[in-house]
């Protein structure tokens, strides 16, 4: 067998992963790679909303993946989906027209829900991150994987009880990674000792570790204030702002966990502040500034007439929408600026909701399995239609991609589409 023959193969196994690669960045074909899609901010921009919204969705394929809260993940005709099925964790790839297995791979994972978490199982809460023809899974004990989008070829793992005893707090870990500029950022531990890692994403090695912070259940964003480009983290002891090439901490505004009540959601960015709150402690904004190279935070307002526990809020036409744990869950939504209270939904709507947010409408989904087709309306609750998407109920935020609806249950996978339409990228 020639020299050139084998060079010639080796090139051929390639083209998969790099288009995998190519379709995320080019924006042709739209993708979600991440906790609350590319932009982790839960936008889905390209959306055209119907006219009319139908009576009923259609449900193209449902497979069973396992049990979990991790978010699927959509690169060009492939499905990536993490969770858990007996004593392992699973990572799949799924074929997107059907929902077909392409390839799995499975990993023991050894770990006990209990205290107050056994409700919520012991699959993976973490939403994979997709980055450079290659998926980033967080187990539910804090291991960090990376594995070849094109064949599920593990390509290196993290096991931080290298630095950590315990190396997730009490229910498990629930943050999802995040890539950007050759670079990826997680932020692992127990509830009592943690740490920042930036990691290089081809190796799996430290490039800078931040340890001044305990880990929390919320997810990081990447966001630029004052042209700075920084790491926006809700860990343990409140919301920080980290410079991304050194883990230089640039600013900080105290929120600290307390007792079971959680840092879970991911913050919500309007203009130039930030949005969220945490359990039983309400919600708060806050500008992050920089004068004379200092920076400095802004406590624009702070009140405790609706708290979000495990939700993350969304923006919409200037607007934040959210789902408050009080009064036994109920949707509401307020003005960033001020934190004023504009409405709220009915009362015990649920214990938990998820949200899209798209151009004129926002989707809210309950634990309970609806799906809320909300019209962006500051004056009332106005719901245009409702879809059961999951009959028994659940906890993992959407994914839509083009007109595909993506819905994670208990344990399937489903994808929904409006009747009639046809998603973008589908063949």
């Amino acid at each position: 067998m020639s020299n050139r023959f084998l060079a010639t193969r080796r090139r051929l196994r390639l083209i998969p992963s790099l288009l995998l690669a190519m379709s995320a960045a080019s924006g042709e074909t739209p993708s979600w790679t991440g906790w609350r899609g590319p932009a982790r901010d839960g936008k889905v921009t390209e959306f055209v909303s119907p006219e009319v919204w139908p009576e009923n969705l259609e449900r193209v394929w449902k497979v069973e993946v396992g049990e979990g809260y991790a978010t699927p993940l959509v690169v060009g005709d492939r499905i990536f989906q993490h969770a858990r099925q007996g004593g392992e964790e699973v990572l799949w790839c799924l074929d997107r027209t059907n929902g077909k297995s392409l390839w799995r791979r499975t990993t023991a994972v050894k770990f006990e829900p209990a205290g107050g978490g056994e409700r919520h199982g012991a699959g993976p809460k973490s939403t994979p991150t997709f980055a450079d023809g290659r998926v980033f899974t967080l187990s539910i004990t804090g291991v960090l994987a990376a594995w070849s989008a094109e064949d599920g070829k593990l390509l290196w793992r993290r096991d931080f009880q290298e630095r950590f005893d315990v190396a997730h707090p009490h229910w498990g870990t629930a943050t999802s990674p995040v890539v950007e500029g050759g670079r990826l950022y997680v932020h692992t531990g127990s509830c009592e000792k943690g740490a920042l890692f930036c990691i290089d994403p081809k190796t799996g090695k430290d490039l800078w570790v931040r340890d001044e912070d305990a880990h929390c259940y919320s997810s990081p964003i990447i966001e630029a204030f004052d042209g700075v480009r920084q790491l926006v983290e809700f860990n343990h002891s409140g919301l920080c702002g980290i410079d991304l090439e050194s883990g230089r901490l640039l600013w900080k505004h105290p929120f600290p966990h307390r007792g079971n009540n959680q840092n879970t959601p991911t913050p919500a960015r309007h203009g130039d502040m930030l949005v969220v709150g945490g359990e039983n402690r309400g919600m708060f904004g806050v500008r992050p500034k920089r004068a004379a190279g200092q920076w400095s935070v802004e406590a624009v307002w702070k009140h405790r007439e609706v708290s979000i526990d495990m939700n993350s809020p969304v923006v919409n036409e200037g607007l934040i929408y959210g789902f408050s744990h009080f009064k036994m869950g109920r949707i509401f939504c307020l003005d960033p600026n001020t934190g004023a209270i504009l409405w709220e939904g009915e009362p015990r709507a649920g214990d938990n909701g998820q949200f899209l947010s798209l151009p004129g409408h926002v989707l809210a989904l309950t634990d309970r399995g609806l799906l809320q087709v909300l019209r962006a309306n500051r004056e009332k609750c106005d719901i245009v239609r409702t879809y059961q998407v999951a009959e028994d109920g659940t906890w993992t935020a959407p994914a839509l991609v083009g007109d595909a609806l993506l819905i994670k249950d208990r344990t399937h996978l489903a994808l929904w589409r409006l009747p009639g339409r046809v998603e973008a990228g589908a063949k």
